[in-house]
């Protein structure tokens, strides 16, 4: 089967403004899917825009299947940065038969374009797509870092719901928390607003070692999000978390939130994590957009993305060890030193966790992303927390 049956092609006059594209425009720059589907194995292409047009999971935002069109209209006015891009933009995946069929194509394009070695840039849809997203990692037998960036932990139950069935906006994270083979090595939350959370869910949370993070964490210094990212596979953006003053298109969106610059950055620090191979933007829903508003907002996050892409330091440690530093802390009661890593090249940090005894045949020890804060900590004679989470979940 071709991923060419996946796609419905695009008629690029529905995005095109009447003069055309400039020529320094991203829709002068990509390649689009119209009639003949792009070839995709002779490594022209990184980065591949597809849009699913399925909102059938969505909870209380009917009409963000039409989403991925209103996005094209902004992004590829959109000029060039200081990077040459290599997009393609495959279309819209046919919504299938059931939701079902929806998230087996999902995931069949994701686990394909992963393997290619270029990246999905997903525009749904509902934001349960995630699952389909997820599912794609099973097929490469792949560990995963998920991280979410939602106000909301969605772990809702339901009752009706059944392994067989679809699953929705706000139970999604019990399907793949709950899927076996587990694949899932770490989940991270971004941005959560405790009122909208169940307290037994953040008790389910802390009880799985996940890192959850507040909303409060990040409004004075958004750089704090770095590190979480920098740890991800895969990254699912949910659009109701930006304040409404900022978007409104959504269904669910509230008062507080992300501000627009805020969610530019997040989705740069997405682009620049070497380790991240698909990310999905959920819930856009135009039929609350006010004069395109959100959409430009998208597709500035989009951008900001891109942009961070070409300009990935490709310094996971330790290769080469000369261009790193290591810093050793000892720890108060004597019983040991905790080991940390700084890349000469982009002065980020990494913490060493020693696998327990038995765990690892080939490695002693786990490297995980963390802030110069975790080191003066350390230096102080703390354990930080992400230490100790990172190691219980080696166990």
């Amino acid at each position: 089967m071709s991923l060419s049956d996946f796609f419905s092609p695009l008629a690029l006059e529905k995005f095109t403004p009447k003069q055309g594209f400039y020529t320094s425009q991203l829709g002068m720059k990509a390649s689009f899917y119209t009639e003949k589907f792009p070839e995709l194995g002779d490594k022209t292409f990184d980065i591949a825009v597809l849009g699913v047009k399925d909102d059938r999971g969505a909870v209380n935002n009917n009409g963000c299947s039409l989403g991925p069109d209103y996005f094209r209209e902004q992004f590829y006015l959109l000029h060039e940065g200081a990077f040459e891009s290599r997009i393609v933009d495959l279309g819209n995946i046919i919504a299938g038969a059931t939701i079902s069929d929806t998230y087996v194509a999902l995931k069949m394009v994701v686990t394909e374009l992963m393997r290619l070695d270029i990246v999905p840039v997903i525009i749904g849809g509902g934001q349960d797509l995630t699952y389909a997203q997820y599912m794609a990692y099973e097929a490469l037998e792949q560990k995963v870092d998920l991280v979410v960036v939602d106000s909301r932990f969605d772990l809702d139950e339901d009752e009706n719901e059944q392994e067989s069935i679809a699953t929705r906006s706000d139970t999604y994270l019990n399907r793949i928390f709950m899927h076996q083979p587990n694949y899932l090595f770490n989940f991270s939350n971004i941005g959560y607003q405790t009122y909208l959370v169940n307290q037994d869910s953040l008790k389910v949370m802390n009880k799985l070692y996940f890192d959850v993070h507040r909303l409060g964490e990040f409004l004075t210094d958004v750089s704090s999000a770095e590190p979480v990212i920098r740890n991800a596979n895969m990254m699912s953006f949910d659009f109701s978390c930006i304040r409404s003053s900022d978007s409104s298109a959504n269904g669910n969106a509230g008062p507080n939130g992300f501000y627009g610059e805020q969610a530019c950055k997040i989705a740069h620090y997405a682009g620049l994590n070497d380790k991240l191979t698909s990310i999905g933007f959920y819930e856009f829903n135009p039929a609350f957009d006010h004069g395109s508003q959100s959409a430009m907002l998208l597709g500035q996050m989009v951008w900001y993305f891109v942009d961070g892409f070409y300009n990935r330091k490709k310094d996971f440690p330790l290769n080469p060890k000369s261009q790193y530093l290591i810093y050793r802390a000892s720890l108060n009661d004597g019983s040991g030193e905790m080991l940390f890593v700084k890349s000469k090249k982009s002065d980020r940090w990494w913490m060493q966790v020693p696998y327990p005894s038995g765990v690892s045949k080939n490695e002693r020890f786990h490297l995980v992303p963390c802030r110069y804060e975790d080191y003066t900590m350390a230096v102080n004679g703390e354990v930080p927390d992400l230490w100790w989470r990172t190691y219980q979940k080696l166990l």
